[in-house]
């Protein structure tokens, strides 16, 4: 039997014209005004400055509104960090993005927890995670928000299921397998150097790629009848994740590309305004 496909790309186009309904309704309300969107872009890096122009134009596909600050490669950690407390204290923005990756010369842990929790839209702060780990109100980090989005949507069963996330970083690995765990799944976090990977890769009833390297999950690893997410996006249009011989052997999975990053974007776009309309409504 042919695998679910998880289609992000389809669902993210049928939130947008949710969100539009809702910022509409917000314009309607307060005399215009929409939710802003500020992206705070350091250097040129070409794929940096590609992905906040789709983030501003995902916010203009939905009626908000997105502010562009760019910076030189030059910038500092102080001014980098006095542009986002101006951020924080401008009235009129109520979400906050920090392109990643920053110039080297840039602390940047402390320009990320430098957002105001109520505009870290990307959740990207320390604070944001606690919260979010202790089960207390604070936005998702993007990418592991949009995955649970995707398996709620599908109606994926997580309660009691062994989830195993492959990658440990702070804004999708650990997050991912938090947010899985309030979800009432068994997580086991796994990485690049764990031993024994593909025997425990094999007990996943729910699998999250998302190590960061092209194809470095052996679809031979996978059981038959898991779900597969992969969180990755390599050059050649592949994942983390060997999904050509899953599609007739696993129950479901998010193809590459269409799967996982369309939900990314949404997800911050669906927070910014959840955070416009507190702020405005």
């Amino acid at each position: 039997m042919a695998a679910l496909i998880l289609d992000g790309k389809t669902l993210a186009a049928s939130w947008e014209e949710q969100l539009a309904a809702r910022v509409t309704a917000l314009k309607n309300s307060c005399a215009g005004r929409s939710p802003i969107l500020a992206t705070i872009l350091v250097g040129d890096d070409p794929a940096s400055a590609t992905y906040v122009k789709m983030k501003g134009n995902a916010c203009r596909r939905v009626g908000m509104e997105s502010l562009a600050v760019e910076m030189p490669g030059a910038t500092t950690t102080e001014q980098l960090l006095a542009k986002i407390n101006e951020l924080n204290n401008n009235p009129d923005i109520h979400g906050i993005l920090l392109q990643h990756p920053v110039p080297e010369q840039i602390d940047e842990r402390a320009c990320f927890d430098a957002i105001a929790l109520h505009k870290d839209v990307d959740g990207v702060t320390c604070l944001g995670f606690g919260r979010m780990a202790m089960g207390e109100d604070a936005y998702g980090c993007a990418t592991p928000k949009g995955i649970m989005r995707i398996l709620e949507h599908y109606k994926i069963a997580m309660e009691g299921k062994h989830a195993v996330v492959v990658g440990r970083s702070a804004i999708l690995g650990k997050p991912m397998a938090m947010m899985l765990l309030e979800a009432n799944a068994t997580v086991t976090i796994c990485h690049s150097r764990t031993q024994n990977l593909p025997e425990l890769i094999k007990q996943a009833d729910i699998l999250v790629g998302a190590v960061g390297k092209p194809e470095f999950i052996k679809a031979e690893w996978i059981k038959d009848g898991a779900v597969v997410i992969d969180a990755g996006y390599h050059p050649g249009g592949v994942g983390d994740i060997e999904l050509g011989p899953l599609a007739d052997r696993v129950s479901a999975y998010t193809p590459v590309p269409g799967g996982v990053g369309p939900m990314t974007i949404n997800t911050l776009i669906f927070q910014s305004v959840d955070s416009g309309e507190k702020a405005l409504g």
